[in-house]
């Protein structure tokens, strides 16, 4: 009963039947928890993995924050791509702009208060979660130019988040970012590069970013079917 009443129905019956066929909206594989604001519904998403009820949540409960600012915006005029069940807390500002591309791997998530901007292309992989109040951003926002010879820097570049990585709270990730599989990212960081030549399972943290230590990662085995109860409502 406490699941049926947290779920906002109607934006979830509205969002399913507007952005999928009715075969797939009925099932409604999208749940909206709380507050939230549509402001742009003019792009596409897909599921690229076997339909199930509430196998993507957004604004759902499951950090320590337990209180809502009612804030979760939003805007999809791009692609967004869902590999399999996907998680977002509360207060989430998503935002996929024309042409751009987004997509979400099996159990990826974010965090309570997390912007993600979406201009060219960005990647989560599977079992990847960038934790609160951090950001995830591929462009600059405003032309930026080399004042001696006058050349423009690039606008936007893709990210790319590998496959089981624990990004920690209020981290900032900045165009250019490509991590490895098997990567934690300290808290208050900010992610600029390509991290994948540092290998595997390690740590990374600073401002900018560096290597911290080797043969580092989380241990997502033991902690695999407690996230699964706590993120999936149906499995």
């Amino acid at each position: 009963m406490k699941l049926v009443l947290s779920i906002n129905w109607i934006k979830t019956i509205y969002f399913n039947m507007k952005m999928f066929p009715f075969k797939i909206a009925r099932k409604l594989p999208v749940f909206f928890y709380g507050s939230v604001n549509f402001k742009e519904l003019s792009g596409e998403i897909i599921i690229d993995a076997p339909i199930k009820t509430g196998m993507i949540g957004f604004g759902q409960e499951f950090e320590k924050m337990t209180r809502s600012k009612r804030i979760a915006q939003l805007i999809l005029n791009g692609k967004l791509v869902f590999k399999g069940h996907a998680h977002f807390g509360k207060d989430v500002f998503l935002c996929v702009d024309k042409d751009a591309y987004c997509e979400f791997g099996f159990m990826g998530c974010l965090g309570s208060n997390v912007k993600l901007i979406c201009t060219n292309k960005i990647i989560i992989g599977n079992w990847a979660g960038i934790g609160y109040e951090s950001q995830i951003i591929d462009t600059n926002s405003h032309p930026m130019k080399n004042t001696k010879t006058g050349e423009y820097y690039p606008l936007s570049s893709p990210i790319k988040i590998g496959n089981y990585n624990a990004i920690s709270n209020r981290v900032s990730i900045m165009p250019n970012t490509i991590t490895p599989d098997h990567c934690v990212v300290a808290s208050n960081s900010v992610c600029n590069k390509d991290y994948t030549r540092l290998g595997n399972n390690i740590l990374i943290g600073g401002i900018p970013a560096k290597l911290i230590k080797n043969n580092y990662a989380r241990d997502w085995e033991i902690e695999k079917e407690m996230l699964k109860k706590a993120k999936r409502v149906f499995v």
